[in-house]
């Protein structure tokens, strides 16, 4: 892992942002709370701050870090047949959380496609990104 022992402590904040693409029938099932397993957007938002909390976890080489709040919101997007998920990430550390966002998305999204996957197995998780990034030595860097 890179040592991060000399960097200095201070709030960081990382927002990254996907969806996932699905036909018209199966978001409809999603928007009316009416898919077999239950809740499809309260149960994947509480997988995505589970991504959150056990990043280091899953991705090698990445530290553990006391994560200080973790926001995830997600909403149907009607117009684009999409779910859309958004995980706002902070701490007070000497490293980032831009993975921790990133993780909780994706986890978030592949909820959905599990929730999902009998009704409709050709969706499709896309446009992952990271939004935004705030603190540390570098300072604020925003996505185009």
């Amino acid at each position: 892992m890179v040592d991060v022992g000399s960097k200095a402590i201070t709030q960081r904040r990382a927002i990254a942002q996907g969806r996932i693409l699905m036909q018209p029938a199966t978001l409809e099932l999603v928007r009316a709370g009416n898919a077999k397993k239950g809740d499809v957007l309260g149960i994947a938002r509480i997988a995505a701050i589970q991504g959150a909390k056990r990043t280091a976890d899953l991705i090698p080489l990445c530290h553990p870090i006391a994560l200080t709040r973790v926001a995830v919101e997600l909403s149907v997007d009607e117009a684009g047949c999409a779910v859309v998920c958004s995980a706002t990430v902070e701490c007070e550390g000497r490293t980032g959380v831009e993975m921790e966002a990133l993780t909780a998305v994706q986890v978030g999204l592949l909820t959905v496609y599990d929730m999902l996957k009998a009704t409709d197995r050709g969706m499709t998780i896309t446009d992952v990104k990271l939004m935004e990034k705030h603190g540390g030595k570098s300072g604020s860097w925003l996505a185009d």
